[in-house]
């Protein structure tokens, strides 16, 4: 056994380091709160934080990996959140248990944000630069108008849906029966959800994002789309299939926010379009950034260190976001990473001939 770890490759360490930090870590607080020793605030956000960790690990694959800069990330998560919240509503009398519901939920989220991630990728990814960036933003606030235009409901005869664009409509027109639920009801969104979301089941979600992102990576598909990411008329020069691996990977990463979506929307009660904007998605990519480009622990850790501090800070309240402010500089100032220099003169605007360093 130990000349098995002895003759094992770096990188594969890493990635095994990877899986048993994340374990320990939920043993670890698992054990705290059953002795009571994690406090109502903090247990009330260990679900959000497992679903931005998959969010910020499944967009690292996206702009790190592939070298891609997207910026409506939230739009397949607000996919997956409102599919999975449909699918677990509607099968409440058909399947009473919450933890199969839950199951289903997250792979309805999955293949639904995988469905439009597909559709939004084909022509999308041909793009560069920042007008992926653009478009990618436009896809977010798109989905956000639709779900607050969607009507949804369920009774014995299935599903009811509308769509209340021109604002005539209620959910009286779906025509629901005396027994029917109503799950989507335009701007106020879901409404009475059924919250069935676990700590565990979030545990669950973030080591099968590990294990298909990481395995991605580390395969044949994965070295290609790091080769695009490099040099892109090189991979092509080879025989690379630019448009195939980029989709590959796209697809991929916004199947995984939909399912981070699914377990995110039945945390909550109430959950709306709002909540998944392009503050959302800069937010994410915030994590992935200070995190590390391509750094799969990294997000890891940024995302459970930046969603905490502001609730942390909170009894600083007057010094609480200049303290977040200064923390969010210092990890700048500490990434020395080429591909992180390049992703900010994207993000803000620099003058003609200056440098980024001023």
């Amino acid at each position: 056994m130990k000349g098995y770890f002895k003759s094992m490759k770096v990188i594969t360490k890493v990635d095994f380091a990877t899986y048993l930090g994340v374990i320990l870590a939920f043993i670890v607080v698992s054990v705290c709160q059953a002795q009571g020793l994690v406090s109502r605030s903090l247990g009330g956000m260990l679900v959000p934080i497992c679903c931005y960790v998959c969010m910020s690990i499944s967009l690292n694959l996206t702009v790190g990996i592939l070298g891609e800069l997207s910026l409506g990330h939230a739009g397949f998560m607000s996919v997956g959140a409102f599919s999975g919240i449909i699918a677990a509503m509607s099968l409440q009398s058909a399947v009473p248990n919450d933890l199969v519901r839950m199951i289903i939920a997250l792979v309805v989220g999955a293949f639904f944000a995988a469905i439009v991630g597909f559709i939004v990728g084909i022509p999308v990814l041909r793009l560069r630069g920042d007008y992926l960036a653009i478009v990618t933003l436009a896809f977010g606030e798109i989905i956000k108008d639709l779900i607050n235009c969607l009507l949804v409901g369920w009774d014995e005869n299935g599903l009811h849906i509308a769509l209340n664009v021109d604002g005539t409509k209620s959910m009286s027109s779906l025509g629901l029966s005396e027994n029917g639920i109503e799950i989507i009801k335009g701007a106020q969104g879901a409404t009475g959800n059924a919250r069935i979301a676990t700590f565990a089941m979030g545990f669950v979600l973030v080591m099968i994002t590990l294990v298909v992102v990481l395995n991605l990576v580390r395969s044949r598909t994965g070295r290609a789309i790091m080769a695009i990411r490099d040099n892109r008329i090189a991979a092509e020069s080879v025989g690379i299939n630019v448009t195939k691996y980029k989709l590959i990977a796209f697809v991929t990463s916004a199947s995984l926010a939909g399912a981070a979506g699914a377990l995110f929307g039945l945390n909550y009660s109430n959950v709306t379009a709002v909540q998944f904007d392009f503050n959302t998605s800069i937010l994410v990519l915030v994590y992935v950034v200070l995190g590390g480009l391509g750094n799969i622990w990294g997000s890891i850790v940024a995302t459970v260190v930046l969603y905490v501090l502001p609730e942390a800070l909170r009894q600083f309240s007057d010094y609480r976001m200049l303290v977040y402010a200064i923390v969010l500089i210092l990890v700048m100032l500490a990434t020395n990473n080429p591909q992180v220099r390049t992703l900010i003169s994207r993000i803000i605007p620099r003058r003609k001939g200056a440098a980024l360093d001023e």
